[in-house]
């Protein structure tokens, strides 16, 4: 009988075990309680946080600790499930409910593993392999062991073939429409922190997914570019080649989000004006604002994804461009009211200008080019003018013509150093 805290029988489980074994820093401790009831666990001073699953958090450390479950599957995507969790379910059945063998471990309080379907194999292998066929019936594991292969990559984990069938299995199932914007979009979003993220779009679509969740992606593979600007051609290939470029450059997701979506107006290109793409910079700006009201994405990310298609040609013309179409595309990059976006946008036309193949290790001077000229833009203000005795249109008038002459003259003083 569970009387104290004492008394229960717990086990660390799930990514604690599977990161503490690689060697890995814990950054959480989830706990699995055998044998005990959720009233036991109330009465325990334990707090419920879930709904749906009987979660807890410890009355003292706050960690999380779950009654051991079962799952039936009994309707469409990750909610069609029936939960069972009395204290007759043992430590294996719940282990064998869960997605991966490196996930399904679990350790006791004095040290020992309890593995009974060969996770610790599986991790000595670098493998990412399913526990059981039961990992086809929630469509949003496919999204989830994607992340892990963008997170595990470093370690040369790779994804067992049996396990990308199933995933291609439920890609085709049309079970994937079956998940939320909001889930879909979580998990993009954590995969875009990953060490590798470009891992996670080339195993979504290595088994159809990304084709289902984001066509307008997915649909870059195969449209040429000319080749003598883009040596790799395929313009899904590029997008692949900025994206690690974006990802040397910031740890910000939201870079990393502009960097796939920059060049989203090619899809749009005519067959027949391939491989050239007049236009698709502000064809791409439509193509991010329907991706982001599909997946939810929030309106910082799409700001500056839509920046980037715009603008980008622009950043990289930038030496060519007269003192007031400068001074025009600072303003429309708000790079007064918000300079974190002005400097996010020249990331990543850099990342774009290096994810080519060949150029990687490229100067690219039109960001810093850009930035010194924007910061003597910022030192025009409305006083002197004010002083002046100007009013309402008259003191824009001349703050704008007075950005432009400090604009020309430090242009000129860049371009004679850079030539």
């Amino acid at each position: 009988m569970v009387t104290k805290l004492a008394d229960l029988e717990v086990y660390l489980v799930g990514g604690a075990v599977r990161d503490q074994l690689l060697g890995r820093k814990v950054l959480e401790h989830d706990y699995m309680v055998v044998g005990a009831s959720q009233q036991q666990m109330l009465d325990l001073g334990f707090q419920q946080v879930g709904k749906d699953f009987p979660v807890f958090l410890h009355p003292e450390t706050k960690d999380e600790y779950a009654l051991a479950r079962t799952e039936r599957k009994q309707g469409q995507g990750y909610t069609g499930f029936i939960c069972y969790a009395e204290p007759d379910v043992t430590l294996e059945q719940d282990l064998i409910r869960r997605d991966l063998t490196v996930n399904a471990m679990a350790q006791a309080p004095n040290g020992d593993l309890i593995d009974p379907y060969h996770g610790q194999q599986d991790l000595d292998n670098r493998i990412l392999r399913h526990v059981s066929p039961a990992f086809s019936e929630d469509p949003l594991r496919v999204l989830r062991v994607a992340r892990f292969a963008a997170r595990y990559h470093q370690y040369g984990f790779t994804i067992a073939d049996d396990t990308l069938e199933l995933m291609t299995n439920i890609a085709t199932s049309g079970e994937l429409k079956a998940l939320s914007a909001e889930r879909v979009w979580k998990e993009m979003e954590r995969a875009l922190t990953e060490p590798n993220p470009e891992v996670f779009i080339e195993v979504l679509r290595a088994c159809g997914a990304l084709k289902e969740l984001w066509p307008e992606l997915d649909k870059l593979w195969g449209i040429p570019n000319p080749v003598e600007h883009h040596p790799e051609i395929c313009s899904g290939e590029h997008t692949m080649l900025v994206l690690k470029q974006a990802v040397k450059l910031s740890a910000e997701p939201k870079v990393r989000f502009a960097a796939l979506c920059h060049d989203l107006g090619k899809g749009l290109t005519p067959e027949a004006k391939w491989p050239k793409h007049y236009g698709h910079e502000l064809a791409g700006v439509k193509v991010i604002e329907q991706v982001a009201a599909r997946l939810k994405v929030p309106n910082d990310y799409k700001l500056l994804a839509a920046k980037v298609s715009q603008f980008h040609l622009n950043v990289h013309r930038a030496f060519e461009l007269k003192p007031s179409t400068v001074l025009k595309l600072l303003e429309q990059c708000e790079y007064q009211r918000k300079p974190e976006l002005l400097a996010n946008i020249l990331l990543v036309c850099r990342a774009d200008s290096l994810g080519r193949m060949g150029a990687e290790h490229n100067d690219y001077p039109q960001a810093d080019y850009i930035a010194e000229l924007a910061n003597v833009g910022k030192q025009v203000i409305a006083k002197p003018f004010v002083e002046q005795g100007l009013q309402g249109k008259a003191i824009k008038e001349a703050m704008t013509a007075a950005k432009i002459n400090v604009i020309a003259e430090k242009k000129a003083e860049l371009l004679a150093k850079l030539s």
